[in-house]
Order: structure tokens, then sequence, then C-alpha cells
């Protein structure tokens, strides 16, 4: 954040990395806010860098900034907090003690492999960017042996719902007796993207795991574990996406 420029109060404790922007702001809503010895209450309240924040009486600071990635296990819903009260992803940081962190993107509940975490903002839109962001690479098995026409379908796109929905590139990885496992890469996701391509195909899915984000691959991680991702890592992962 420059030094001078505005931002709403809320937005700026996201971008310190102290919690999600929605949650900053119902901090803010319950008095628990000052900004130099004043309480606000109004979540868009305009804050400069020099300002000093308190949240509960602590002054605020700049958290460390933490980029992991996680072996998302089939069954676990990509929030922090379900209402329908299923497991979510952060069971499986239990006990780990690390600070407010938030998924980069999403895996739907049936949908396996490599999901991101960061509490730092503006690498997290880097990564999502529709335009710009990082390839996202996944193996899919499907409930049929798709001819090449079929997978030359799927690049060519279809329109499904208003949404323009395509691949950037399908590839036959192997093939049993009554399915196969192709290799389907996005240059963006949409909300179900893969499923909805290949129903509007009749082709269904079977499993899905997302194997790849950019050049950063899942490899050997087991599942349902974490790790950090090296500087190296991140720095890659938002290079791509500014080119």
């Amino acid at each position: 954040m420059t030094t001078g420029r505005r931002h709403g109060v809320a937005r700026t404790l996201s971008r310190l990395g102290l919690a999600s922007r929605t949650v900053a702001a119902g901090w803010v809503l319950e008095g628990r806010v000052t900004v130099n010895g004043h309480l606000v209450r109004d979540p868009e309240h305009p804050v400069l860098t020099r300002d000093h924040l308190t949240v509960d009486g602590r002054p605020v600071a700049p958290t460390e900034r933490l980029y992991l990635m996680l072996n998302k296990p089939r069954g676990l819903v990509t929030t922090a907090a379900d209402p329908q009260g299923r497991d979510t992803v952060y069971r499986c940081f239990d006990s780990a003690g690390l600070p407010w962190l938030a998924p980069v993107g999403r895996l739907d509940k049936a949908s396996e492999g490599l999901l991101l975490f960061t509490n730092d903002s503006a690498w997290a839109a880097r990564i999502t960017a529709a335009e710009s962001g990082p390839d996202k690479t996944y193996h899919v098995q499907v409930d049929t042996q798709p001819a090449k026409e079929q997978l030359a379908q799927l690049v060519a796109g279809i329109d499904v719902d208003g949404e323009r929905l395509a691949a950037k590139s399908v590839q036959l990885l192997r093939a049993g007796e009554k399915n196969a496992w192709l290799a389907i890469v996005l240059a963006e996701g949409r909300n179900r993207h893969i499923r909805r391509l290949l129903e509007a195909h009749d082709i269904a899915v079977l499993r899905l795991i997302r194997v790849a984000i950019g050049e950063l691959a899942l490899g050997e991680l087991p599942k349902g574990q974490w790790r950090r991702l090296t500087g190296s890592e991140a720095a890659a992962l938002a290079a791509t996406s500014s080119e």
C-alpha cells in the first residue's frame, strides 16, 4: 500500500493479513476498531498508511505473509464455516497454530488436489485474475472413452447457461474398458467449469483432481497435508500471473 493513499479501514485490515474483508468489516461495525485513537463504525472509513489502528485495544501491525499449498481431500468444502455443518478445508489445519488464511480460488466438495491459501490479498488477486492468472491443470476421470472429435469440442467451447465454457487444452492420459483419464488445462476457472463443460457434452465426471497451478505441481504431497511455498514458488506464481 502506497504511503498517502487512502483505503477503507476494513480493506486495510484485510490487506495487513489480519482477517478477510468481511470479518474486518464486522469488527468495525461491532465497535472494536479505532483509528488514531477514535472509534470508527464505518468499514469504509478512509485511513492512510501512517494512521495508527487498533483492534480490541491492541495496535495493528502487518502479519507475516504466508503462502501454503494443501492437497485437498474429497468431501471437504472450501469455506471457513459452513452453515450446513459440513467439514471444511480448515480441518486440515487443526492445531497448526496458523494465523488467518484465505483460500486462493476454490475446489468444490467433490473435487480434490492443489488448493492455495494465503493472508496476502494482493497476491491472491493476481493468482485468481480471470484474464492474467496462471493456468490450472486437472486430471479428470470420466465415464466414457471420448473420441478425438469430442476432445476437440471441449477446446472449441460451448455456451452453458449464458457462459462460454472451454478448455485451453485436453489430452487423453489413459483409457480403460469403460472410462478414461483426461488432462484438462483451464486458462480461467468458472464455477464448476470442468463439470459443466463435460456435462454439456454428455460426459460425466467420476473424479477430478487439480494437479498444478502454473508451474507449481501438487507432486507427492499426501492427501490432507499442507506445506509452505518457498519464496521462489510464491514469486514465480505471481510473476506468471502478471504476464
